[in-house]
């Protein structure tokens, strides 16, 4: 499918795991993708591959908690594309810490990136999607956006939780002027880093917390963002989708 033909994505933290999924289902629909990370070396390459499979690809070294380089990247898209359709604030991180070991720098540097720089992204790249014919915005959460989890992490599920909500509050503010906003919840994802826990207790875990039994790939992700991006979704803005093999149905 060509879904997405003539449009122009900006993806951040796709260096790898669902970023790069998501920057390669939306080039394999027909966007133009801009992939923004602050890890150079593998950005760089994840646009080399895009652009030898025939896709229009570029990278930017993007750290999402600076305005300016929100702006930097926004303009580098309407430059190097021609405009700017579809945001997808994916970069993120987090940790295992209880509360009673999260420093205050800790804290600050996890709401930073997970929290604030999709609300700068939104700020920033507002312009931009009020001149687009098919605006959509997909914010990337958690299942722990709306669950208390494993009773650790607690900035990374203050600050996903805070991504549910602004993404309907934004979708509301910006109902009528033709942006949608929705927000993704994956559940357990094989990403490259939790791929170093498959065998141990801990995949093991997951894939017992997860009702359908496994953990689900990037590539699940990607296809939510598609269709959110797509026409298919048209009439969608709010919405929080569940991509979790069943975990928030327990």
């Amino acid at each position: 499918m060509n879904r997405l033909d003539g449009r122009v994505a900006l993806v951040t933290g796709a260096a790898s795991g669902i970023g790069k999924a998501t920057a390669r289902r939306l080039a394999e629909e027909g966007a133009a993708v801009l992939v923004t990370d602050i890890q150079v070396g593998p950005g760089e390459a994840t646009v080399r591959e895009l652009v030898e499979s025939g896709h229009h690809a570029a990278f930017l070294r993007h750290d999402v908690t600076s305005e300016s380089e929100w702006e930097a990247a926004c303009a580098k898209a309407v430059d190097d594309f021609g405009g700017l359709d579809i945001l997808v604030n994916n970069a993120g991180m987090g940790d295992i810490k209880p509360i009673e070991d999260t420093t205050l720098e800790e804290w600050d540097r996890t709401v930073s990136i997970d929290q604030t720089g999709v609300f700068l992204g939104m700020k920033v790249a507002a312009p931009h999607l009020k001149a687009s014919e098919h605006a959509s915005v997909a914010n990337i959460s958690s299942i722990f956006g709306a669950s208390g989890g494993f009773g650790t992490s607690p900035a990374y599920h203050a600050a996903k939780a805070a991504v549910r909500t602004l993404t309907k509050n934004i979708a509301l503010h910006w109902a009528t002027e033709g942006i949608r906003v929705n927000s993704i919840h994956p559940g357990f994802i094989a990403t490259p880093i939790l791929e170093q826990a498959r065998g141990t207790d801990i995949w093991d875990g997951m894939t017992a917390l997860t009702p359908m039994g496994h953990l689900g790939r990037p590539e699940d992700i990607a296809a939510g963002v598609a269709y959110l991006a797509s026409d298919d979704a048209a009439f969608v803005t709010g919405l929080e989708l569940y991509i979790d093999g069943g975990y928030m149905a327990r």
